[in-house]
């Protein structure tokens, strides 16, 4: 595992569009500290500081910042879709199978530097939630600090998950371009079904059923917190009530997609003529 995963930061590295995607894609983040910082002045009648509105207090601030961040996982997923596409381009995936790299190690060897940036990814977002907790959160306790930290776990699945349908999408379409377009295009087809499963049947259904496609069962592992945050602003109305948590079955579900999708990019390698 390491010699494949050291092969392919080796190819990032050396590439200079890869390694400033992937600086901006680690940088974009931080932005997040520089959001709680910022005072939004209303006319010089008041000053509104978003860092004292409580939105950074443990345990939220596990999913006010995995939600923000994962916002920015588009510019890893031109790396990811790149990585593909100039292994086709540049004749190097020909070459590494000369070389004596099997199918099976090339898909895995991507799929090894997928994990590892969004570990990376992720050992950055706990630093900055837990800085920002605890200099904006009202609550030290551990019990409190470590509540919610699921959202952290759910982050790193939910970056696997897309990347690795970014990965299948590169090799089905060998251009980067194309695979982005795809990743569109099935963000399209998923409505496209839930409208016609919801006309044919019912919404109950209907949302059922959206709940295993993939993009849909990415974005269910960290839902919206705007709702969130109203609830705690008015914890009295009964018609905002929403369920933010973490599911593990929504986990469990975006884990069997990355399965899917690592597997299909072999079979699709292995079955092409090179």
């Amino acid at each position: 595992m390491i010699r494949l995963l050291q092969l392919e930061l080796q190819k990032l590295l050396l590439n200079r569009t890869s390694k400033v995607l992937i600086f901006i894609s680690f940088i974009l983040p931080l932005c997040v500290i520089v959001l709680s910082a910022i005072k939004i002045n209303f006319f010089g009648f008041f000053t509104l500081e978003l860092g004292e509105l409580g939105i950074f207090n443990f345990p939220m601030v596990w999913h006010i910042t995995t939600y923000f961040s994962a916002l920015f996982k588009f510019f890893f997923a031109i790396v990811v879709v790149s990585m593909i596409g100039n292994e086709y381009s540049n004749k190097t995936l020909k070459q590494n199978l000369i070389d004596g790299l099997s199918k099976k190690e090339f898909i895995l060897s991507k799929f090894y530097a997928i994990a590892f940036f969004s570990l990376i990814s992720t050992l950055i977002i706990f630093c900055i939630s837990l800085i920002l907790g605890l200099v904006y959160s009202s609550y030290n306790e551990i019990n409190i600090i470590i509540r919610e930290i699921e959202f952290l776990p759910a982050y790193f699945i939910k970056l696997v998950g897309f990347f690795s349908f970014c990965l299948f999408l590169g090799v089905l379409a060998k251009r980067s371009a194309f695979a982005l377009a795809f990743l569109f295009v099935d963000f399209i087809f998923e409505w496209i079904l839930f409208g016609l499963i919801s006309w044919k049947s019912d919404m109950a259904l209907a949302i059922k059923v959206q709940n295993f496609f993939p993009l849909t069962s990415m974005s269910n592992l960290i839902k919206q917190p705007f709702q969130r945050v109203a609830m705690t602003k008015f914890p009295n109305k009964n018609d905002l009530d929403y369920d933010y948590a973490v599911h593990f079955d929504s986990m469990l579900i975006v884990a069997l997609w990355v399965v899917v999708f690592v597997y299909l990019s072999y079979y699709l390698l292995k079955k092409r003529d090179l």
